[in-house]
C-alpha cells in the first residue's frame, strides 16, 4: 500500500471539502451519511475551514480526521473520530455511556477499495483514540445502516462487534442504524 495515513492539517479545507463531496456522491451515500451532496455544496468556505481546523492535528482534541494520501498527493479515503463524553449532548444515537470515540465520515474512493486503505485509516483512528489521556476512551463506536452489509462485514472484520443497540435513521424512522463498537484493548 503506497498511501500515507495522517491527520488533516488546518489549511487543507479545500481537500477536506472535495473528498467529502466525492463521498456524498457515492452510490451508498444515502445509507452511509447523514448529509446529502446538495447540503455539502451549500456549506460556506468558512464552514469548511472551521470543520477542518477542528479536526486537524492542531485541533483541540475533540475530533480528529485521518486521510490516506497517495504518492501523487490525491486523497483516497478518510475517517474521523469524535470524542463523546457522558455529559455531552448526544450528536447521534444515545448519549455516551462512557468516555468514547465515535467513528464517522468513513469513505474510501472506489479505486482504492480492497487495497488496505480502510484498514490503515481505522488503525490510525483507533491508535489516536487509545492514545488520549484525558479523556481516556473506553471504546470506539460507529453506526452502520441496516441496508449497508458491505460496511457491516468490514467493521466486523477489523474488530467491531454489534452492540445490539439501534436507532432510527434520521429522516426515515422505518430504517435502522446499528451500533458497532470495539473496546479499549
Amino acid at each position: 500500500m503506497d498511501y500515507v495515513i495522517r491527520p488533516v492539517r488546518a489549511d487543507e479545507w479545500q481537500s477536506v471539502r472535495d473528498l467529502r463531496l466525492a463521498a456524498l456522491q457515492d452510490p451508498v451515500a444515502p445509507v452511509a451519511f447523514l448529509e446529502t451532496y446538495e447540503q455539502g455544496l451549500k456549506r460556506s468556505d468558512d464552514a469548511w475551514r472551521e470543520r477542518t481546523v477542528a479536526a486537524s492535528q492542531d485541533g483541540a482534541g475533540a475530533v480528529r480526521q485521518f486521510i490516506a494520501e497517495g504518492p501523487d498527493g490525491r486523497w483516497a479515503g478518510t475517517v474521523s473520530v469524535l470524542v463523546e463524553r457522558p455529559d455531552d449532548e448526544a450528536r447521534f444515537g444515545d448519549a455516551a455511556p462512557v468516555d468514547q470515540g465515535h467513528a464517522v465520515g468513513v469513505f474510501v474512493r472506489p479505486e482504492a477499495r480492497g487495497t488496505g486503505v480502510a484498514e490503515a485509516l481505522f488503525r490510525a483512528a483507533l491508535e489516536w483514540s487509545w492514545s488520549l489521556d484525558e479523556p481516556r476512551l473506553e471504546r470506539v463506536r460507529l453506526y452502520v445502516h441496516e441496508d449497508n452489509p458491505r460496511a457491516a462485514v468490514f467493521y466486523r472484520r477489523i474488530g467491531f462487534a454489534p452492540t445490539g443497540e439501534t436507532v432510527p435513521m434520521p429522516g426515515d424512522p422505518t430504517a435502522r442504524e446499528l451500533e458497532y463498537a470495539v473496546a479499549r484493548p
